[in-house]
């Protein structure tokens, strides 16, 4: 973990900390040193930082092209480890990029909705992530971001189980189906938790 990531991890926790009530659920599910796809539903801008700041591993996420060509982010996101896809299209670059990455036991972090939710109920999935999925050994993480970011409300972050995929791995399912069970993951995490 870079010593830039680890800083903005710390003033993410501190910031969050101080305007959210924030509950952390889970953590024991991540493997500390194993590849691992971290899927999440996305519903605030919020999202990426705090799923990657309450874990001892660096999170890489993917991020839409757009964001790199801003004039403070382009140089900032890929300190912070963070790799362009380019959205709406089949990006094969972001896909070797991202293999790669697991490959070498690192942690990717995926939305896999592919953009906020407006309702803030989880939507569909895209196919890139059963992809990863699929093509990777990584261990699949289901997760959950519970609350709306109103000021000192509560915000709760559920790391689920890692899902088995072997079977569907053996069996050369499509990245639809994988994306399916991923999705259906995190949902079960959102039925179980947004009490």
């Amino acid at each position: 973990m870079s010593k830039l990531y680890s800083t903005g991890q710390f003033l993410c926790r501190t910031f969050l900390r101080l305007f959210f009530r924030v509950k952390v659920i889970g953590k024991e599910n991540i493997p500390e040193n194993e590849g691992v796809l971290l899927c999440c539903n996305h519903i605030h801008e919020l999202d990426p930082p705090f799923l990657g700041a309450f874990i001892k591993r660096q999170t890489r996420f993917m991020a839409k092209s757009e964001l790199f060509e801003a004039p403070i982010l382009k140089s900032l996101l890929p300190k912070l480890g963070a790799f362009p896809i380019r959205r709406g299209m089949s990006d094969r670059q972001a896909l070797r990029t991202g293999l790669k990455l697991l490959s070498e036991g690192e942690l990717i972090g995926v939305f896999p909705e592919g953009t906020r939710s407006k309702s803030g109920k989880l939507g569909e999935g895209l196919a890139g992530v059963g992809f990863f999925a699929l093509r990777s050994n990584a261990y699949i993480v289901p997760s959950a971001i519970i609350g709306n970011y109103k000021l000192f409300s509560q915000i709760t972050l559920v790391y689920g189980k890692p899902i088995d995929m072997d079977k569907l791995r053996e069996e050369k399912v499509s990245a639809e189906e994988a994306t399916n069970k991923i999705m259906a993951g995190i949902q079960k995490l959102l039925d179980e938790y947004d009490k």
